[in-house]
């Protein structure tokens, strides 16, 4: 087995000598592993728009969609301790090949005009499995590379798996064109294989690498924790929850334009690749600034898709909901750049810089903060449930989205004044004093 006994990134010999080369071999595998369980976790966004012949409603296909979401998210807080338990390469291999099940099961649904629909669901919330995968692999490749590179490295690595939302949007439309639904999930199959096998033989285990489960407990009795795990459904779940629930929303309101459900990958991919923008300005601004104008900026872009909704303007619609992932995009950079200026902040309050006490104080911050953004993620992640179930029930009880698109703009509300409230205000109680002169 591909051990690795003695790893030092932190030192400087040892990461130009040999370090650098294999941090990057793994995190290119990474990122391929990680891409594919975006791919399988988001399939049934267009699956979904494709299954006419099944005669199902549209509240039932947004349960579909939903299910992946729910189960994906669920399965984060195991899968962040996966890669230190069982090594990163044998985890990547395992988590890749788990991929096949909801592949293969997808083709065999398809396949059969009778498959009934709690079959579909069972079948559906399978592809949670991929949902997963974004745990493990920032978790692993958080191991390989300096804390000083260690925000580029794990940058990469998430905008990798993002992407994955828009590839599958871009590509699958093609695909069952061209070979019919069943291909939808027979086209990933020698992918999946190819992921596994490359990870087997091009990715490494790390004995060093350490994850304990009680420190994610301790962390879920932060309060900040769950302040962030608010504003990461804001905006993660936002992200992930829009950009499944376009193609549907598109068939379902605009009927007439199902032809341009093709355009739906543009909305994920703006959302990825905006993403950096959120942390570029945290860096310059602060993370509680930008984070709150941001949920500004959604509110008003959820209302404007109210708006093209009201007046069938699919034009208005397409262009809002655009800058809608698009902002909640920039939301998970920001918000992302957070949580570590918030748990140093508070682990040094009251401390002198360069004592050895604040060196102590910084390495707890950075440690809290890590098992953090493993339990804030996961929560983050049931943004994509909620907001699938939310536009499902309020077009089955009202005929459209209106209601679902009013809740998430109060929602958004609320995340700005939860913002304000912890982390910017600067009279009164705050959850943390020690956040004050923090510039997070």
């Amino acid at each position: 087995m591909a051990w690795i006994r003695d790893w030092r990134p932190d030192d400087p010999a040892f990461w130009a000598a040999s370090g650098r080369k294999v941090a990057r071999r793994n995190l290119i595998f990474s990122i391929f592993a990680e891409h594919l369980g975006f791919t399988l976790w988001t399939v049934w966004s267009i699956v979904a728009v494709k299954l006419g012949a099944y005669k199902f409603s549209t509240d039932q296909l947004f349960w579909i969609v939903a299910l992946p979401n729910l189960v994906g998210s669920a399965l984060r807080i195991p899968y962040t301790f996966g890669p230190a338990r069982y090594g990163g390469r044998n985890f990547t291999v395992a988590s890749a090949l788990l991929l096949l099940i909801p592949a293969v099961l997808l083709a065999v649904a398809v396949n059969d005009p009778a498959t009934p629909y709690w079959m579909f669901l069972v079948i559906a919330a399978t592809a949670g499995l991929g949902g997963g995968n974004f745990a493990s692999s920032m978790a692993n490749i958080t191991y390989f590379y300096p804390q000083a590179k260690q925000g580029s490295a794990l940058g990469l690595n998430a905008a990798g798996g993002n992407i994955g939302v828009s590839s599958v949007q871009l590509v699958m439309p093609l695909v069952i064109g061209g070979f019919g639904l069943a291909a939808a999930g027979l086209f990933w199959v020698p992918f999946i294989v190819a992921a596994a096998v490359g990870a087997y033989f091009f990715m490494d285990n790390l004995s060093s690498a350490k994850a304990e489960p009680r420190e994610m407990a301790r962390a879920a009795g932060d309060p900040q924790t769950w302040v962030m795990s608010v504003l990461y459904i804001g905006t993660f779940g936002s992200f992930i929850g829009y950009s499944t629930a376009f193609p549907l929303l598109i068939k379902s309101q605009f009927a007439e334009r199902a032809d341009l459900i093709t355009l739906a990958f543009l909305g994920p991919l703006v959302g990825s690749l905006i993403r950096p923008l959120g942390g570029w300005l945290s860096d310059r601004l602060g993370g509680a600034t930008v984070t709150l104008w941001n949920f500004v900026a959604m509110a008003g872009a959820v209302l404007l898709v109210y708006a093209g909704l009201a007046q069938h303007n699919f034009v208005l619609f397409f262009a809002a909901y655009m800058l809608l992932i698009g902002t909640a995009g920039v939301g998970n950079g920001s918000t992302y750049r957070m949580i570590p200026a918030i748990f140093r902040a508070k682990a040094v309050a009251g401390l002198e810089p360069g004592t050895d006490e604040y060196e102590e104080a910084v390495r707890v911050g950075k440690r809290d903060a890590s098992a953090a953004i493993g339990f804030i993620s996961a929560i983050g992640a049931f943004g994509g449930f909620f907001i699938n179930r939310g536009f499902g029930t309020s077009i089955a009880s009202t005929g459209g989205a209106g209601a679902a698109i009013t809740a998430f703009a109060i929602f958004y509300a609320i995340c700005c004044a939860l913002t304000w409230f912890c982390y910017l205000r600067t009279v009164g109680v705050r959850l943390a004093p020690s956040l004050a002169a923090a510039r997070v």
